[in-house]
Parts: structure tokens; C-alpha cells; sequence
């Protein structure tokens, strides 16, 4: 399977990977044979981006730490709770705690953790999906971390739950999609305040948990918020979701912006943005995420293109990769793979479209 932009996707082809709606339906399952009418609903659903199969990729299979059923249930728990900007119960609660147990559960259980990002998300279902996979990728930097499961469970919590306090913000600023005025941003920024408060009036959320909510956008270097603390007088689980919730976000379409691409993040938060966060846990979370993932298109410096086939977790820039267009960009007859951790000539360049 490869992912692709829906805009180049042509009349005929297979759907790959099952696509679910925000209340965690089935909007169109794998295997459906793509019609106009198809490509525009979703288009009209605000995807983007879709898997597909095809005989350069039919040998891809993306592994993930939880499956497409599991992760749209989460994502649907999440939007039930949020979505409707109403009260939050302690029956939600206990839904969500039983939600983080079987995530633990699932990633505990999985042989090779690692994690690609690579769900489709619409706009409309961006918060709910981001908070499923802050909590994921926070549960599987403290699995690295050696957390026991109590630890886990404090954690995946408050990971899940981080941004509820946006309940309190207006929906106006929230989807707002120009630039946000001073005082707008000064509205936004509260919602960290609103979050701890909310989570710690229930007793069987502990206050680990809670802090998370609070200090999630503290920077390491001291220039975050709400109380601009710094290093480690930020709760450590506050530092593993300020890791996670960044790259999420910058990688993820907003209503304002469109998402950046894997590599340009992980290289901006290596390295311009270093000293927001720590060092330990920026290691631990470039660990299991991968920057080429399987299905994705890149370009080396050969001016080849290629499908990345298998990703490197020791050498996340040397996959392998399947070339499947020349140097001028014409379609090869024959396809060859080429693992680039072999090889001192070749490396990837930039990411594209094949």
C-alpha cells in the first residue's frame, strides 16, 4: 500500500486501508474500487490523503501499535467527552481510564513499537485524533523510560486528557483559521489552567495526571507557559507530552496552516528548537517514530524516486527503498530496491509523490 495526495488519485484505484468518520464508523472500507463520486465525498469529508494498492507497493504493510478499530473507538470516546463542549462526567472518566489500560495492553504486547503517524485525519476530527496519539507515542516514550504499569496509566491519562481544557475556550478562537489576535492567543493559552482544574476535581485522576494538563506547553528552556518554569522543575510526564503533543501538531493539518512533513519536524525540533525540550526525551521519542515510513514517496540525490519499503529504526534516513522512476522522472519497466544503510552514495533527499 501507498499513501497519496486524493487530488492524484485516479479513477479505479483500490482503497487500501479502511477510512472511519469522527464518531468511529466505517466512512469506506479497504478494498473499495474508487469512483469520482467516491474521490469527492471524500474530498467533501476533508481528507486529504488516502492509502491505495497497487503493484509497486502491493509488498507494504504498515505496522502500528494499535489497530485502525481500536484507534477510531479511542478517538470516538475522546470526541464524546470534548466534542460537545459539555460537563465531564466520572463515568467519561472511567471510560478513559479503561481506554489508556487496553492501550498499555496493546503496546506492551506488540513485538516491534514503532509508530508512523500515519492515520488519515480530517480537520474535523483533528483534536480527538491528536489526543489518541499524544497519548500513544507518551505511553511508548515511557515504556522506553521503564515506567511500571501504574506509572503507565498516570501518564496515558493525562497524555489523552491534555487538551480538555479547550472545552472552556470559545469555538470561535479555537477554529479560527487566520492569525490569532494577542488576546486571542492570551484565551487560547488558558486552557492549560482549565484543563488542571477540571481533571483535579476527580479524585480517581491523580494529580501527576492533572499537572500534565497544566504544564504540557512549559518549555524546557523556560520560555513556555502557563508558569514558565523550566528543566526539571517541569513534571516529567509534562515533559514527554510536550515532545509528542509538538510533533503531532506541526505534522497534523490545521484550520490556520497545513501540516509539515515528518523530516522537516524532526530536523526542527533536533535542531532549532532543541532547547525546548529534553535531550533525553526528544531521544526516546525519535527512537520508535519514523521519519521515511513505509508506502511514502521519496527522491534521492540520484534524482531517482522512490517508495520507501522498509524503514531503518537504527538509521531512520537510510530505509529501504523500492525506485521506481529514473533520474528523469519517467517510469521504470522494472522496479529494484535499494537499501540505502548499504550504501555510502545514495540518500534521500527530500520526500515527494511518486
Amino acid at each position: 500500500m501507498r499513501k497519496v495526495s486524493l487530488h492524484k488519485v485516479e479513477f479505479g484505484a483500490k482503497l487500501a486501508k479502511t477510512i472511519f468518520n469522527a464518531d468511529g464508523r466505517v466512512l469506506l472500507c479497504a478494498g473499495v474500487v474508487l469512483r469520482d463520486t467516491t474521490i469527492e465525498m471524500l474530498k467533501d469529508f476533508g481528507i486529504e490523503e488516502i492509502y491505495i494498492e497497487e503493484n509497486i507497493s502491493i509488498s507494504i504493510k504498515l505496522k502500528h501499535v494499535l489497530n485502525d478499530r481500536t484507534r477510531s473507538e479511542a478517538r470516538a470516546s475522546v470526541r464524546q467527552m470534548m466534542g460537545n463542549y459539555v460537563f465531564v462526567n466520572s463515568v467519561e472518566i472511567q471510560r478513559v481510564k479503561k481506554i489508556v489500560e487496553s492501550f498499555i495492553n496493546l503496546i506492551l504486547s506488540n513485538d516491534e513499537i514503532v509508530s508512523s503517524l500515519t492515520e488519515i485525519k480530517t480537520l474535523d476530527t483533528y483534536t480527538f485524533a491528536h489526543s489518541v496519539n499524544v497519548c500513544v507515542l507518551s505511553l511508548i516514550v515511557g515504556i522506553e523510560f521503564g515506567y511500571d504499569k501504574d506509572k503507565l496509566k498516570d501518564l496515558g491519562i493525562g497524555a489523552i486528557l491534555h487538551d480538555i481544557g479547550k472545552m472552556n475556550v470559545p469555538k470561535q478562537i479555537l477554529k479560527k483559521p487566520d492569525q490569532l489576535l494577542v488576546d486571542e492567543f492570551e484565551e487560547i493559552k488558558k486552557h492549560t489552567v482549565y484543563g488542571y482544574e477540571m481533571l483535579s476535581n476527580f479524585k480517581d485522576v491523580s494529580v501527576a495526571s492533572a499537572v500534565i494538563a497544566l504544564s504540557h506547553h512549559e518549555r524546557f528552556d523556560g520560555s513556555g507557559y502557563p508558569l514558565r518554569i523550566k528543566g526539571r522543575d517541569i513534571h516529567e510526564f509534562a515533559r514527554i507530552v510536550a515532545v509528542v503533543d509538538v510533533y503531532d501538531a506541526l505534522t497534523s493539518d490545521r484550520v490556520y496552516r497545513k501540516k509539515i512533513r515528518p523530516q522537516e519536524v524532526f530536523e526542527y525540533m533536533t535542531t532549532i528548537a532543541k532547547d525546548q525540550f529534553e535531550l533525553r526525551v526528544l531521544d526516546a521519542f525519535t527512537k520508535y517514530v519514523l521519519i521515511y515510513p513505509p508506502g511514502s514517496g521519496v527522491i534521492l540525490n540520484s534524482r531517482e524516486k522512490g517508495v520507501v519499503i522498509k524503514a531503518n529504526n537504527k538509521q531512520p534516513t537510510k530505509p529501504l527503498v523500492r525506485i521506481v522512476l529514473d533520474k528523469n522522472f519517467n517510469r521504470l519497466k522494472s522496479h529494484h530496491d535499494v537499501d540505502l544503510s548499504l550504501s555510502n552514495d545514495l540518500f534521500i533527499i527530500d520526500a515527494c509523490e511518486i
